[in-house]
């Protein structure tokens, strides 16, 4: 009889199906962000198509873990499933991070001025905290063999909350850049959905990556319960596939030439 441990299915990784389709669905949209890093080279369309190779992989992994027991009794494995989720959220984040500001230019929003504003504003001080909680998120997920996973749990969920309140300052200055928009009456030149209300699209992304950070927040102290398939789907796996579709709205990513140097 054979004592070794099932990872996957301790943990709940059972739909095949599920990781499956999640991992074709992000096919057309690597194509998509991929050819568009061709066509108008910029850090959102190069992260984004990142953010998707990730997925596919992480889905592929995760699929691999529920369909086969021997996939699942490997705990190399089963880190590189918990490693690459939680890796590929920042794409998601400094995406929609860059986003805003990029429009907050455009509108010649002049909230900068603000102290609160120029310090959340700041890309390299938000970069180096997001990065931050990367590297302590992947250390925490390595960790799981450790003669000390108790350590491993902790850095986790100082990487979880790190996260949760960028995700959260992300949603305030989509708010207020929201606001400004609307109050400014401006629209986009070129007349696309998301020239002329890109600011309410990347609300949504906000609203959708707030989802899924809460989510993650409410369970980071159980591994069990964070990966649950009947929420985990619902509550980040799926607001994360839609934000990425949002991100592909025509003219949501300005090009670099109408950029203010």
């Amino acid at each position: 009889m054979s004592d070794k441990i099932n990872y996957a299915d301790a943990l709940g990784f059972h739909s095949i199906a599920g990781a499956v389709v999640f991992s074709i669905l992000y096919v057309p949209l690597f194509a998509r962000f991929l050819r568009q890093s061709f066509q108008r080279p910029t850090y959102v369309f190069i992260v984004l198509t990142l953010f998707c190779s990730i997925r596919i992989a992480a889905f592929v992994i995760r699929a691999v873990l529920a369909g086969s027991e021997s996939a699942g009794e490997t705990l190399s494995l089963f880190i590189a499933d918990q490693v690459l989720f939680g890796v590929g959220f920042f794409g998601l984040l400094y995406s929609g991070y860059t986003l805003v500001l990029d429009r907050e230019l455009l509108t010649r929003d002049g909230s900068s001025q603000n102290f609160f504003n120029r310090i959340t504003g700041n890309r390299r001080l938000f970069r180096v905290v997001m990065m931050a909680a990367v590297i302590l998120g992947i250390v925490g997920s390595s960790q799981a063999d450790s003669s000390d996973p108790t350590k491993g749990t902790t850095l986790r969920k100082v990487s979880t909350i790190i996260f949760l309140v960028l995700t959260t300052l992300l949603a305030y200055r989509t708010i207020v850049l929201a606001r400004t928009e609307l109050s400014s009456g401006y629209r986009h030149a070129d007349g696309s959905i998301g020239g002329d209300y890109g600011a309410y699209v990347l609300c949504v992304i906000a609203g959708l990556l707030l989802v899924r950070e809460v989510f993650a927040t409410a369970t980071m102290g159980s591994l069990e319960k964070q990966n649950n398939e009947r929420l985990w789907y619902p509550l980040s796996a799926l607001p994360e596939i839609v934000a990425v579709t949002l991100y592909a709205a025509p003219g949501l990513v300005p090009p670099r030439s109408e950029l203010p140097t």
